[in-house]
């Protein structure tokens, strides 16, 4: 073997380790919140000695970060794509409905680092939390312009406001996993609610004065997840 194609190796194998501790601190966090999860169970967790998970991350505060931070870029990335296969023909109302639908289905079903980032937001340390918010800009800035594009374009109750809609939907969206359980109801299910509702919520009596358009089906949302770059 030559010294390159070792190097090469050894990298691969690096990176799979790091994959581990992500993957198990990812799970950590979902079952046990940011002040439950412990280094030692991580390592654990990994098949790893608590020493060895200091040659990659400086602390357990940098792994539950990194966590957070690939959840959230999983989502909007998600979300992004979603809207990018909607028709240009698509109303506003279509275009916001699809763009919960494809978060809420990272939250519940594709991605447990989205899942722990969205369950433990409230819980980071202030320093973390500040950080988070700055990165989450370009998610915030989407979600401020779909719901005024369906302001604009008449197709939201001009009796909500609509920052405190947005806030409102986006809080039920990510405390789903609280409470939802695949054994009483599929993802394409919860999907197809979830839009009908945020439609309903949205457009209030300005449904009854238009006819309906429709959302792509919610099984078309259903992503092929790729495994995060780390």
């Amino acid at each position: 073997m030559t010294k390159a194609a070792d190097a090469g190796r050894r990298e691969r194998k690096s990176d799979k380790t790091r994959r581990r501790i992500l993957d198990a601190a990812a799970d950590l966090l979902n079952r046990k919140g940011f002040d439950g999860t412990r280094l030692s169970e991580i390592a654990t967790l990994a098949e790893l000695r608590v020493p060895a998970i200091y040659y990659y991350f400086d602390s357990r505060e940098a792994i539950l970060e990194e966590v957070v931070n690939i959840g959230d870029r999983l989502a909007h990335e998600n979300v992004t794509r979603r809207l990018a296969e909607l028709s240009p023909a698509a109303s506003a109302l279509d275009r916001i409905c699809t763009a919960f639908a494809a978060h809420l289905e990272m939250v519940l079903m594709e991605s447990a680092y989205t899942a722990a980032a969205m369950r433990t937001m409230g819980q980071l340390p202030a320093d973390m939390r500040a950080r988070q918010l700055e990165r989450q800009r370009a998610s915030g800035r989407m979600w401020r312009e779909l719901i005024q594009a369906g302001v604009e374009a008449g197709e939201i109750d001009p009796g909500l406001d609509p920052r405190a809609a947005r806030m409102f939907l986006l809080g039920a969206v990510n405390w789903a996993s609280e409470w939802w359980n695949p054994e009483r109801g599929s993802l394409k299910e919860i999907l197809a609610t979830a839009q009908r509702l945020i439609r309903n919520a949205l457009a209030g009596p300005l449904l009854a004065s238009r006819p309906a358009t429709t959302a792509p089906p919610a099984a078309a949302l259903s992503p092929v997840f790729t495994p995060p770059a780390i």
